[in-house]
């Protein structure tokens, strides 16, 4: 032990690899050209590390409250696949092949792999990364394991806000002619959460409000993203503004909007306010005046963003999940590109 603990240490202490970061005995039992990777203590203890961790964990014991699953420790909780394979159950409404209980590392890796498959056939289609691995996440790879739930994450829309650019610092162990080798890499987790919503708004103008948020240096932000992290003060004052604007055409079916995440969130109020703006009366067998499926609020969104195109509106940024899992955000950006085509409409 002492002499692998001296060889660790002469790779820390090498010129050409500084490093302030402890290597375990355990991490020198390399075979040669092995690699193996680490998070930095320091990256350990940023504050958006700290919450990306804990808001991934409170969704997925949201997401599993059925199932009474609790996760306390991401890398402990999820390596053997059970917790993993749950959750893209639920996730994906499907069920998969596989054995319940696994308590031999052959049935978990057996486990993990069917699992791993099945998200590879739903995040590959949509221009994915894969970032982990069978080995890697049963190895309690902590940054494997944040690339996969945030990957699910983002790809099914769950309704949580995953804080943006975090990135850790991580140590790469590599053995090569009997010597460790460290080197420090820059590992990327979130970016800006809001993909599928790039616009670039240099304004937003509603009612008597005028909010300037255009910046030349993160054109892939717009509007509502600045005004939510910088200006939430003006919030309540767009709503309100947005608010009037929907209820002088619905209130003339004898409907009121107090709440915009909410009561557009079922798509009905959409598809009826469509009608209205472009003034034709909307077949009810083309949506589901009473949805009560996720599915079904889905396709009510979804129709009502086929006719706003066929009103020569541009195709949302926004997804019709997004606006059914309450994101205010979404719905905003949503009813703002009506305001701006309609709000001299009778």
């Amino acid at each position: 032990v002492s002499d692998l603990q001296e060889e660790g240490k002469n790779a820390i202490n090498a010129p050409m690899n500084p490093s302030t970061v402890d290597i375990h005995p355990e991490d020198t039992l390399l075979e040669e050209n092995e690699e193996r990777t680490m998070i930095d203590p320091n990256s350990k203890e940023d504050p958006k590390f700290k919450e990306l961790i804990k808001v991934l964990i409170d969704w997925i014991n949201d997401v599993l409250v059925e199932e009474r699953i609790i996760v306390k420790q991401l890398e402990e909780d999820l390596y053997d696949g059970q917790v993993l394979q749950k959750l893209l159950e639920k996730l994906a409404d499907r069920k998969l092949n596989v054995a319940e209980v696994t308590q031999s590392e052959i049935g978990q890796k057996q486990k993990l792999q069917t699992v791993l498959e099945a998200v590879h056939d739903l995040l590959r289609p949509h221009g994915w990364t894969i970032k982990w691995n069978v080995d890697s996440i049963h190895g309690k790879n902590l940054i494997s394991i944040l690339h996969l739930l945030v990957a699910l994450a983002m790809h099914f829309r769950a309704p949580i806000r995953l804080p943006e650019h975090v990135s850790v610092q991580v140590v790469v162990v590599r053995k090569r002619e009997g010597l460790l080798q460290t080197t420090h890499v820059t590992e990327e987790l979130t970016t800006t959460t809001d993909l599928g919503h790039i616009t670039c708004f240099p304004y937003l103008a509603v009612g008597d409000v005028l909010i300037s948020f255009f910046s030349p240096l993160q054109p892939e932000r717009d509007a509502f993203d600045t005004l939510f992290d910088h200006a939430p003060d003006k919030l309540s004052v767009v709503k309100k503004s947005l608010i009037t604007f929907v209820n002088k055409h619905l209130n003339k079916l004898n409907l009121e909007v107090t709440e915009l995440e909410t009561q557009f969130a079922d798509g009905v109020y959409l598809v009826l306010l469509m009608g209205l703006l472009e003034d034709y009366f909307v077949p009810l067998h083309n949506f589901y005046l009473t949805p009560e499926s996720f599915d079904q609020k889905v396709h009510n969104v979804s129709f009502a963003f086929e006719l706003m195109q066929d009103g020569g509106l541009k195709k949302p940024k926004a997804r019709p999940e997004d606006v059914v899992n309450l994101d205010l955000k979404s719905t905003l950006r949503v009813l703002y590109n009506l305001f701006t085509k309609y709000k001299n409409v009778e």
